[in-house]
């Protein structure tokens, strides 16, 4: 192929779809570029939730929601790690996206009602929350291009298509039949009915980046995949083009508007992960695209652009993985009564029902301070695995695989002292903190971590557990530990933005021509995460800012 040349150049195939589409609004030429063969990023392999706080969405949902408390709420839970113009410019232009996506692609959001914020107790926090999700959409409008869609992280075998709402009761299906049951039918019949009509029903982040793909398509925008960024181009201080590598040869793109770099953080580049956050991370641990490797990063780094935040994550506990296979995906399993978690010396060391960014930041901490986590274990009891999914993939009732067991990441014990012993814990401190965890059961309140104490724990516990829908004693055997490790959604530092998406340089000036989004740009909430979504939502509006910001370049 020969040079290029186009309005607006756009790395990355995740939410930086939606730069591309806003941009085609405006009427540029747009290009996508994607290091690997499939679309989608790891927005393809999210829960597909959207945090959009003052939205339509949340409108024609029955809810109501102001800009001005959906600020209140940023301003206290970011707490100056992010600069506030940040998150101002991304709640003034949620409502514009919701628009974008509504009219340019063929998703339909829902509210999904009482998703509560993750720090509701904050000023302008709620707990009926502020998540949204696409609902399940067939993939099959993609047609030739669906097997170019990236696959999700849980691929089942019986097409069911599950947002999120909907797995809060499918997982208490057998505790609350009246809610779980009518879900369960109500999703095999769209999946397996879908089929007999040619239809291939998605949910989740499925759903939500086949969306995208789909009105890309539709709007005739060019995607080359197999592409990966070599290095920028600059005309005096301007980002004028991008050298990319594409067919086994270099091709220069020229951006008459700009480059936006939506290639993700640095999931996969264990050498900027040991370096910027811990040396104790597990290799290749993430649950982002394996195409995250920081290349946007620290190509922007050689025009001088500035960093911020590379210690944080989109932190994300999971189960171990057997060797050769990917972490397991936690949903609800760390809030549900009958469990708790402990360190290597037996003992609790966290809220386990608090959001996975905050329980990742408190392994961290610990480490900081001298005191690591070394080991982590999911203990529970026959009546909660009689109860609830774990792992996405055992049913209640259903036996834990011997070869969990086999590779040492589950055990099964009649005793807590026999237990302790397989996981190479002290017995009588795994004892103590059991004995202490169902005496605070019995009261109904954690005197420890408040686990129970926040309306967003509460969302994934089991409401027909009283006091506390979040706590019960451990006291019906056998009983169980399942190791966990610390994993993530993707990193969430990056190149420095301002509030327009242009990248900054070390002196707060921002480079012409250069645009940072996603999870390839610093958080724009800083280190906290405000609510279910609030990453693929930031990518999303900020797209849309970066776009209309080039379109108004001459």
């Amino acid at each position: 192929m020969t040079d290029t040349e186009v309005d607006l150049l756009v790395v990355g195939s995740g939410t930086g779809m939606a730069a591309a589409l806003a941009a085609h609004e405006r009427g540029l030429s747009v290009l996508i570029v994607e290091k690997s063969c499939y679309v989608g990023g790891s927005t393809a392999r999210s829960g597909g939730a959207l945090w959009l706080p003052a939205s339509t969405v949340i409108d024609n949902g029955g809810g109501a929601d102001t800009a001005e408390r959906a600020k209140t709420y940023l301003d206290a839970v970011v707490d100056g790690t992010a600069p506030g113009q940040r998150s101002d410019a991304f709640v003034a232009n949620v409502g514009a996206t919701v628009d974008l996506l509504h009219r340019a692609t063929p998703m339909r959001l829902f509210w999904a009602k009482d998703y509560s914020d993750y720090h509701p107790e904050a000023p302008g926090g709620t707990a009926v929350g502020r998540t949204c999700e696409c609902r399940p959409l067939d993939t099959a409008v993609l047609g030739e291009y669906r097997s170019r869609l990236r696959p999700g992280v849980m691929e089942v075998k019986i097409p069911m298509p599950t947002t999120g709402a909907d797995y809060r009761w499918l997982n208490l299906m057998s505790r609350v039949p009246r809610k779980g049951l009518p879900v369960v039918a109500k999703r095999l019949g769209q999946g397996v009915g879908g089929l007999l009509l040619g239809r291939r029903y998605a949910a989740g982040g499925q759903a939500l980046a086949a969306g995208l793909f789909a009105g890309v398509l539709r709007a005739g925008i060019p995607i080359w995949t197999d592409t990966a960024l070599q290095r920028l181009v600059t005309d005096g201080d301007r980002v004028s083009a991008a050298v990319v590598r594409h067919g086994g040869a270099e091709i220069t793109v020229t951006a008459r508007r700009g480059v936006v770099l939506a290639a993700g953080g640095f999931d996969h580049n264990m050498d900027m992960r040991w370096k910027f956050q811990s040396e104790r991370l597990g290799e290749h641990a993430s649950l982002g695209a394996d195409s995250n490797t920081g290349d946007g990063m620290r190509i922007a780094q050689d025009l001088g652009a500035a960093i911020d935040l590379m210690d944080q994550s989109w932190w994300f506990p999971a189960f171990a993985a057997v060797p050769g296979a990917d972490p397991k995906v936690m949903l609800a399993e760390r809030s549900l009564p009958g469990s708790i978690i402990v360190d290597q010396s037996g003992s609790r060391f966290v809220n386990e029902a608090s959001d996975y960014m905050s329980f990742g930041q408190r392994v961290l901490e610990r480490e900081r301070a001298g005191d690591p986590v070394e080991s982590m274990w999911l203990v529970f009891d026959q009546k909660y695995r009689n109860s609830y999914v774990l792992a996405a993939e055992l049913f209640p009732r259903m036996p834990i695989p011997d070869a969990w067991y086999q590779a040492g990441i589950a055990h099964r014990a009649d005793t807590f002292t026999a237990l302790a012993a397989d996981m190479g814990v002290d017995p009588s401190a795994l004892t103590s903190t059991i004995q202490r965890l169902n005496e605070s059961s019995a009261a109904g309140v954690d005197l420890d971590f408040q686990r129970g104490a926040s309306a967003y724990d509460r969302y994934y516990g089991d409401p027909t557990v009283t006091p506390n829908p979040n706590l019960r004693a451990l006291d019906r055997g056998p009983f169980y530990a399942v190791k966990m490790v610390l994993s993530d959604l993707g990193t969430c530092g990056g190149l420095r933005a301002d509030d327009r998406a242009r990248v900054l340089r070390e002196d707060g000036s921002a480079i012409p021509g250069l645009y940072a989004v996603g999870n390839n740009a610093g958080n724009a909430f800083g280190a906290t995460y405000p609510g279910a979504g609030a990453t693929i939502a930031q990518g999303l509006v900020y797209g849309y800012i970066a776009a209309n910001d080039a379109a108004e370049q001459k």
